[in-house]
């Protein structure tokens, strides 16, 4: 059912319109009394989240009784962040999710449809899992928030991802991450409809069809003052709701690059990026944009670990960066990465495969020494700085001392390509 739908590349839906819609949407469901919201976690700080999950306390008061942010292996918020996200909502309504304990398997899609939708490529049944929180018969509401936006892993964020990898568990997190990279990534990004998202719309239509889940899908894109602006609002349960969010993310948020960028210059803001498990987006974003040959350079002025999780993290620093072939091979290999496919995915996320170059510029927390060993180049932040300030640059195409470079403030915001490479 699609409860509301509006947006538009030139729309820009103001915080007071989000409220009186919300209200509205509510109202028509009639009363619900007890509600579980299912937003995102500070990694989409710009998703608009925040403020709607506000929103909803605001006129669901003391029904709203949980929030679980949707973090999926990504490391739980702090209260700082939490009051920082989610403005005055209460901390006490705050839980957190833990993607290797807390969750509960409500069924599994055979491994025939897993060779079908990966056209032979794998072979596994696929368990699917959620927070064990989700199924409490107490709630009569669970509200799915978050930002359709390109993504790497499944085609375009959000809808029943949110569900089944950020409140899922390890099984399911894994073995999607791993047939999204196998599949292919340049196959997938920018797409409402892929493999991954065929077994979990599989999933939903089999396991979870009587959960009262009603997705808060928001679209945004940068304005000519440089701040986000809300594009569209979609408000659902199905997958058309999705669809269309995903059309108008497809329009707002994909940049079609008019030649192949020779040199590449990424920002990963100190508030949002921490890890190369979520900077390397300046990779994925940004590959079918990259010549042959390309130089990346990335500027990670806060990056302090590979993963996120300790046990990814140790993943990554001992297999490293090294492409597709040869992680392939360390997982027919090594127990440790069979047993943590979606390590093994983002390592391929994360290869150039020897495409172009991959130059980190980190800050204090990150050593030349670990950078160079996953298997980076490494650069001097300040020195990087001092030739290219981003204060002076703009997104996209910049001359600085006679050379050309494409300047990409936040990664996270969009898709980019070149049309060579991406073929819709």
């Amino acid at each position: 059912m699609l409860y509301f739908a509006r947006g538009s590349r030139t729309e820009v839906i103001t915080h007071s319109e989000v409220r009186d819609i919300l209200h509205d949407v509510f109202d028509s469901m009639g009363r619900r009394n007890r509600v579980l919201a299912l937003p995102p976690d500070i990694t989409r700080l710009n998703s608009f989240a925040g403020p709607i999950t506000e929103m909803c306390y605001e006129y669901f008061g003391d029904r709203l009784t949980d929030i679980m942010p949707a973090i999926g292996t990504h490391t739980p918020m702090t209260d700082d962040q939490l009051s920082f996200m989610f403005g005055h909502t209460p901390l006490e309504l705050f839980r957190k999710h833990d993607w290797r304990n807390d969750v509960v398997t409500v069924g599994e899609v055979p491994s025939s449809y897993i060779e079908k939708v990966s056209e032979g490529r794998l072979h596994y049944s696929w368990k699917a899992q959620v927070n064990k929180l989700l199924l409490n018969p107490g709630f009569d509401l669970i509200l799915s928030i978050g930002q359709v936006v390109p993504h790497e892993v499944i085609g375009m964020a959000n809808y029943n991802k949110n569900i089944f990898v950020g409140v899922g568990g390890s099984d399911g997190i894994n073995k999607s991450h791993f047939l999204g990279a196998t599949y292919g990534m340049e196959r997938i990004m920018g797409r409402a409809k892929s493999p991954v998202r065929d077994i979990l719309e599989y999933s939903s239509q089999h396991f979870i069809k009587n959960l009262p889940i009603v997705y808060i899908q928001t679209v945004l894109s940068k304005g000519y003052d440089g701040q986000m602006k809300l594009r569209g609002l979609y408000i659902g349960d199905d997958f058309e709701c999705f669809r269309r969010a995903a059309d108008l993310a497809l329009q707002v948020n994909f940049i079609m690059v008019e030649k192949p960028i020779r040199k590449c210059l990424v920002w990963l803001d100190p508030e949002e990026f921490k890890s190369t498990w979520l900077g390397n987006k300046a990779i994925y974003r940004t590959r079918m944009a990259l010549a042959d040959g390309a130089e990346l350079i990335i500027m990670a002025p806060a990056l302090k670990e590979f993963g996120e999780d300790p046990a990814i993290d140790s993943l990554i620093r001992k297999y490293g960066y090294k492409g597709t072939p040869a992680t392939l091979r360390a997982v027919e290999q090594n127990d440790d990465l069979k047993a943590n496919l979606g390590a093994a995915a983002h390592l391929i996320h994360g290869s150039s495969e020897d495409r172009f170059t991959i130059t980190y510029c980190p800050g204090p927390d990150m050593s030349r020494t670990e950078i160079e060993e996953v298997g980076f180049c490494w650069d001097s932040l300040g020195e990087v700085m001092k030739r290219n300030s981003p204060v002076s640059l703009h997104d996209g195409w910049n001359i600085v001392n006679g050379e050309e470079i494409y300047y990409i403030s936040n990664p996270a915001l969009g898709l980019w390509a070149h049309p060579d490479r991406f073929n819709d």
